[in-house]
């Protein structure tokens, strides 16, 4: 379909909501008949019930973040995986977290991030994401052959080869992180050479306008990806600066960091995705990532949600004079104490002692004394904190529940 990857992504909006929801009981039933991790997770759940966006909010989270001791508990995948899946490939990746691959076509789905970017039959593109144990070179890689791009398997690092490449094969594309891209456009233009580069899909790391702005004196057009090691892509830019859409057979929630409850719209909250994957099923699977949602669609013409794109990460515990400071032992205290709305810790250093204050915001009046929330607090947190109740409305709906302010030692 002209200017589409398919169909599907110009879809009317409720009718993807409507088909994704519908596919829900059968989905979460299959996941627990051949996967043992949800076997256990959704014992005594009335799958067939599970057909609303409310009524999937009931069921449990799994943050990336627990991953790490899971697959201890079971290794390889936590049971995670489909019992009769036909595993191709098994990474590594930093944690260490271990991710699965079934060698099918566009089996991560980035073939729509790359189309999106430009990118079409033909075109030569040098993949700069490493191939050794993290799946993002392969992530890369599948979507660019989906897009029937051939491509050239760089890898990271070694940038006078990259440059040899370059100059000798002319790849129309690049794809890998833009700190690369910038390294190897450096590097170029020390030696006079001109890179071949007409397109960029990066991912990885944040793009500043900055940067951005001089990939695009280079004559080289640079959008985003948004994607991650265990569910491939999420979301990717169609235009620079109108947020990122969402990507086909997803259900994309933003929920308060610390807990399983999504957000008001447009309020930042952590990334949590349910993705439709039979061979390895994600059930509200947290991935640590703050963004929020873009009420309005992409003017591209692309009909499903947009996320802002990366706002930063949801885990910010932190160590407060030698105790961790969680941001679910917040929304334990926030839950005890009826008509508080939200709550925010300050962490500060006053003279050579952290200093913790507790910033509440409640929904109307205030329901209970600063000394009484600090007591309940003195329980929960296992250290004290200073009380401040603050005017209803006056707390940054922002995803930050824990503010570190200390200064970062040099």
């Amino acid at each position: 379909m002209n200017g589409f990857f398919d169909a599907r992504e110009c879809q009317d909006a409720d009718n993807r909501e409507q088909r994704l929801l519908s596919q829900l009981p059968e989905f979460l039933g299959h996941a627990r008949e051949h996967s043992s991790y949800y076997r256990r997770l959704l014992a005594g759940t009335a799958v067939d019930e599970i057909t609303s966006r409310q009524a999937l909010a009931t069921l449990p989270i799994t943050r990336k973040s627990d991953l790490i001791d899971l697959q201890q508990v079971q290794s390889p995948l936590a049971g995670m995986e489909n019992e009769g899946a036909a595993l191709d490939r098994l990474f590594l990746s930093p944690g260490p977290i271990c991710e699965p691959e079934c060698n099918q076509p566009d089996w991560w789905r980035m073939g729509r991030a790359f189309y999106a970017a430009g990118f079409r039959p033909g075109d030569r593109v040098q993949n700069c994401l490493s191939y050794h144990l993290s799946p993002g070179g392969f992530i890369l890689d599948s979507g660019a052959r989906a897009c029937g791009c051939v491509v050239i398997p760089a890898g990271p690092g070694q940038t006078d080869q990259q440059l040899a490449i370059n100059a000798r094969l002319q790849p129309e594309g690049y794809c890998g992180t833009p700190s690369f891209l910038k390294i190897l456009l450096d590097k170029a233009e020390q030696a006079g050479q001109r890179l071949s580069f007409r397109m960029a899909l990066v991912t990885g790391e944040a793009l500043p306008d900055t940067l951005r702005a001089s990939f695009a004196e280079a004559g080289i057009t640079v959008l985003q990806a948004y994607a991650t090691a265990d569910i491939g892509l999420i979301a990717y830019e169609t235009r620079p600066g109108e947020g990122l859409v969402l990507a086909e057979d997803l259900l994309v929630e933003i929920v308060r960091p610390g807990t399983e409850q999504p957000v008001a719209a447009g309020e930042v909250g952590e990334v949590v995705v349910t993705s439709f994957n039979s061979d390895y099923p994600l059930l509200r699977f947290a991935t640590g990532d703050l963004s929020s949602m873009l009420e309005a669609p992409s003017p591209c013409g692309r009909t499903n949600g947009r996320i802002r794109g990366w706002q930063g990460r949801a885990d910010q515990a932190t160590k407060v004079k030698g105790m961790f400071v969680h941001p679910r032992q917040l929304e334990q205290l926030r839950q005890q104490v009826a008509g508080m709305s939200r709550i925010r810790a300050l962490v500060e250093h006053q003279g050579h002692n952290d200093q913790l204050t507790l910033l509440c915001e409640p929904t109307g009046e205030v329901p209970l004394p600063e000394p009484e929330v600090a007591d309940l607090a003195r329980v929960i947190l296992k250290l004290g904190a200073e009380v401040s109740w603050v005017a209803p409305g006056s707390l940054p709906a922002d995803g930050i529940v824990i503010e570190d302010r200390r200064p970062v030692p040099s």
